[in-house]
């Protein structure tokens, strides 16, 4: 019997984080779908967003973050965690050498769209992500083990306590696994391989959120998605993140003609929140026309995006040509597992942290490299809760009776299906005639009455996108109004009076249902 402390389902920033700050007499555990390295957070370009500039101050860095989230985020989270940032940055700095730096030794800020100032640190230029994981692999200590291709696919719960104590877990091979752990933490990312065009890792596909949904756990703001504006479009297919750092440079977005599209549309112009630069483009792409990145304004571009330069000469790019082809694509989660800033969600057990956790902290639409340093600051916040935890015995319960009846098998989509359905229907811009097309062709297959233990590798992950395809779907029909990365173009404005700071929860045993009021989340210890 696989018997742990802590069990965390992913490998990115935030869960890396969290097993190398845990005290080194835990046994802890980490499951991963594929290997170790293909989270997202290895993919990340841009950086960590920190007030450490001279001019800089955290209010302006809350002021930004909650302009950017139009004014849906969580006043509190927000203050907890920009105030944080310079101090994890500081740390960080004395722990690895692995942050860019200008010629006297200090950090370098880069710009990135809707900050008011340069803040933004980076790591070999656009690869802040790998450089921040491989230095917390480097780090991790002798009770870690890791587990890779392992497939957690559903929560194994004590109903009489109502709670979590271990996961199933499945290899490619089809073999079953039992995990039992006293602390369970989802750390599996966002969803954004639900969309024909993303720029997530190909592993991101909403399994913990959906695992979590089935085990009862609340499910908020999931109609919040945010469309980054600019990834690398080939012959119709997206191949890569273009980042947001580039913009930050000088690059501006131009179409065929060089006509600049920002010109007039927000103070900010190519720098403006990214949902309405991907709305946009979106516009453009509709009625035919290419957009590109300019970037002719920026000096040495192969030094200062070494990765990007990569890629685009890897798809036959000439940057010398000074233009990049462009298109929006699936970028982040807003919303995800209701929790705390700890990471405690409403099942005693489990916890999460990351892309898959809702904290309030992004509101309707997230800062740019805000994301990276939410991940570190749950990550260590969540170990500092679990180093002082009371230890306690952990016995096991039945496995088999764990979650209600499920029926037998049925036959699923492709997934090429679901991600155009969603990409055309609950995509950039929204309306009711496809969200309710959407609803009813999910609503179909009732993914989530189906027995997953006969089903493969493959097809669970089906199943995981078809949940939380239709909690996205589901919300963004009940929000009758447009904010931040949820556009509707039947209700396209904000509307303040009905829906400032009210969210939609999904519960399973409820069925998905609406709350209008924000509601604290509970805190399961």
């Amino acid at each position: 019997m696989i018997n742990d402390d802590v069990l965390i389902i992913g490998s990115g920033i935030a869960a890396l984080q969290l097993a190398v700050q845990l005290n080194k007499d835990m046994n802890v555990r980490i499951l991963t779908k594929e290997q170790i390295r293909t989270a997202n957070s290895y993919l990340a370009q841009g950086g960590i967003a920190a007030a450490v500039g001279a001019n800089d101050h955290p209010a302006k860095h809350i002021v930004d973050t909650l302009e950017a989230g139009r004014f849906h985020n969580d006043h509190e989270v927000v203050q907890q965690v920009i105030n944080a940032a310079p101090g994890l940055i500081r740390d960080m700095s004395q722990h690895g050498d692995f942050f860019d730096k200008n010629q006297h030794g200090e950090l370098l800020l880069g710009m990135e769209g809707a900050h008011s100032e340069h803040r933004i640190v980076h790591g070999g230029g656009d690869a802040t992500g790998k450089n921040v994981i491989e230095y917390l692999l480097d780090s991790l200590k002798a009770n870690v083990t890791i587990a890779e291709n392992n497939f957690a696919y559903e929560l194994m719960l004590n109903p009489e306590k109502n709670r979590v104590h271990g996961v199933k877990a499945k290899t490619a091979d089809g073999i079953i696994q039992h995990y039992y752990a006293t602390h369970v933490i989802i750390a599996t990312g966002g969803c954004g391989q639900l969309y024909s065009y993303t720029s997530n890792a190909e592993t991101v596909s909403g399994d913990g959120i959906a695992m979590a949904y089935l085990a009862d756990a609340e499910i908020v703001d999931m109609e919040f998605i945010q469309f980054h504006p600019t990834l690398l479009y080939i012959d119709g297919e997206t191949k890569g993140l273009i980042s947001e750092a580039v913009r930050g440079e000088g690059a501006i977005l131009v179409t065929d003609d060089g006509i600049p599209i920002m010109e007039g549309v927000h103070p900010l112009k190519d720098l403006a929140p990214r949902h309405i630069v991907s709305q946009k483009i979106y516009e453009f792409l509709r009625n035919g026309e290419d957009i590109f990145l300019d970037i002719r304004k920026i000096n040495d571009f192969t030094k200062r995006f070494p990765s990007i330069a990569s890629l685009c000469e890897a798809n036959g790019i000439r940057l010398a040509a000074g233009r990049i082809p462009v298109t929006p694509g699936s970028h982040f989660l807003m919303g995800g597992i209701k929790t705390d800033l700890i990471g405690r969600t409403t099942i005693d057990g489990l916890f999460a942290i990351g892309e898959a956790s809702c904290t309030g902290l992004h509101g309707a639409n997230r800062l740019a490299s805000n994301s990276l340093l939410e991940g570190l600051y749950q990550g260590g916040e969540l170990a500092k809760w679990l180093n002082n935890a009371q230890k306690e015995p952990h016995v096991p319960f039945r496995t088999d009776s764990s979650l209600p009846a499920k029926k037998a098998k049925v036959i699923l989509p492709e997934i090429q299906q679901i991600k155009d359905l969603m990409m055309e229907r609950v995509g950039i811009v929204r309306n009711e005639v496809n969200l309710k097309k959407q609803k009813a062709w999910l609503d179909q297959f009732m993914a989530d009455e189906i027995k997953l233990d006969p089903y493969s590798f493959p097809d669970i992950e089906k199943v995981f996108m078809l949940i939380t395809a239709k909690l996205i779907t589901k919300a963004a029909l009940e929000r009758t109004e447009s904010r931040g990365g949820h556009y509707r173009n039947d209700y396209p404005l904000e509307n303040d009076d009905k829906w400032l700071r009210k969210s939609i929860i999904h519960q399973y045993d409820q069925g998905m249902g609406k709350n209008d009021e924000h509601i604290k989340t509970p805190l399961a210890t």
